[in-house]
């Protein structure tokens, strides 16, 4: 095979890892000077900055007034723990996993909390069933597998009148899907995916359903203190407008805010959604233009439109995980992307953060990368045998 003369063309910013995500694209350090470093989360300057957090997420991801929005402690995943530990348990329960997270979820709710779940789970690169649940339990699941680029393509097989609450972890999903709330009562996501914030930090939106379920129902096993969501048998209200568990960083706080108003200045949810179709977009055709790349997701209606994963289908590579790092180690040794290997547990490949933070031109450039590391690689093969 012949050896390509690299591209002329160098994506930007060579960051498309799927999280911590590529910053906002008109960031700066300088953007976080007014962060109230040094000063209390309690002061009025820290909980006005952190209230203005909740509120502008409400803002651009349209969530409706009655539901709570809370910032909490561990990332999404600490979101998500909370929403199990404190609301799991009153009725049965349906575990939903197509990648490793929700894998996940499902280990900690029948190896930790011990509940008799009905586990409903697909290989990478599929999805499940979703109408096929029984909605009158509790029913846990991702919207889009970061692992696993799959997502869910929209709500319609969760019922309206359903008597189980939905826990939806939507961390890369948020900011980058149209989310139907009213089929959500429990929706967790975290500043460092679509927005490119900083980690450490999750949000936790809860439904009136689901306030009603936490004011009603006390799990049998005991809560940490950063999982207890009330008190005396009532919502601990503060905690939803910015007097946080445990203390934020004021400085990520800062960070979060200049995204949401970089969100705004853009057209806001919508036109981030458009970004990310438009990134995904530009390697779907990449795939469909090369027969030795195709998307993992087996079914383009479910592929997702920022963690996108990739798999090499061309036959005559032997060690095919061997040669995915190679390729992700060539393009990293040349300054064109970093951190795009697959995820460990996931089949071997590549995998391309497609946010609302990346520029679609980088994307395209990094195609033209990918293809001259994949025939570089080819070549070295061929010269090794």
């Amino acid at each position: 095979m012949t050896r390509p003369a690299q591209p002329a063309k160098r994506p930007v910013n060579p960051r498309f890892s799927s999280g911590p995500c590529a910053k906002i694209p008109t960031f700066s350090l300088d953007m976080l000077s007014d962060a109230p470093l040094g000063r209390s989360h309690r002061a009025s300057v820290g909980k006005a900055r952190l209230k203005a957090a909740i509120d502008g997420t409400r803002e651009i991801l349209g969530v409706p007034e009655d539901y709570r929005i809370g910032i909490v402690p561990a990332s999404d995943t600490g979101a998500v723990e909370m929403a199990m530990w404190s609301l799991l348990g009153a009725r049965r329960v349906t575990m939903v996993a197509w990648e490793s997270f929700g894998a996940g979820w499902v280990t900690d709710a029948v190896k930790q909390l011990k509940l008799d779940a009905d586990v409903r789970t697909a290989g990478y690169g599929r999805i499940v069933d979703m109408s096929a649940l029984d909605y009158d339990t509790d029913v846990v699941f991702t919207w889009n597998g970061t692992t696993s680029g799959v997502r869910m393509p929209h709500g319609a097989a969760i019922p309206s009148d359903r008597a189980g609450l939905t826990i939806c972890d939507a961390t890369s999903a948020a900011f980058a899907m149209d989310l139907p709330w009213d089929k959500l009562d429990v929706t967790t996501f975290s500043w460092q995916k679509v927005m490119g914030g900083e980690a450490a930090h999750g949000m936790l939106i809860l439904s009136p359903r689901a306030v009603e379920r936490l004011e009603s129902y006390t799990p049998p096993w005991p809560l940490p203190k950063i999982f207890r969501l009330t008190k005396g048998g009532k919502l601990i209200e503060g905690i939803f407008k910015g007097e946080t568990i445990n203390t934020p960083s004021m400085l990520a706080v800062e960070d979060y805010l200049v995204a949401l108003d970089w969100a705004r200045g853009i057209g806001g949810l919508q036109a981030l959604i458009a970004r990310c179709e438009a990134n995904a977009a530009v390697v779907s055709r990449f795939c469909a233009e090369n027969d030795w790349i195709a998307n993992l997701a087996e079914d383009p209606a479910t592929a997702s439109t920022t963690s996108v994963c990739l798999r090499f289908t061309d036959p005559t590579i032997a060690d095919g995980a061997a040669f995915a790092k190679a390729v992700a180690k060539r393009l990293e040794a040349e300054g064109v992307a970093f951190d795009i290997g697959a995820y460990r547990d996931a089949p071997a490949g590549l995998r391309i953060w497609c946010g609302a933070t990346v520029e679609m031109a980088d994307v395209e450039a990094l195609m033209a990368w990918l293809d001259w590391a994949y025939h570089t690689e080819h070549a070295a093969l061929s010269d090794a045998a």
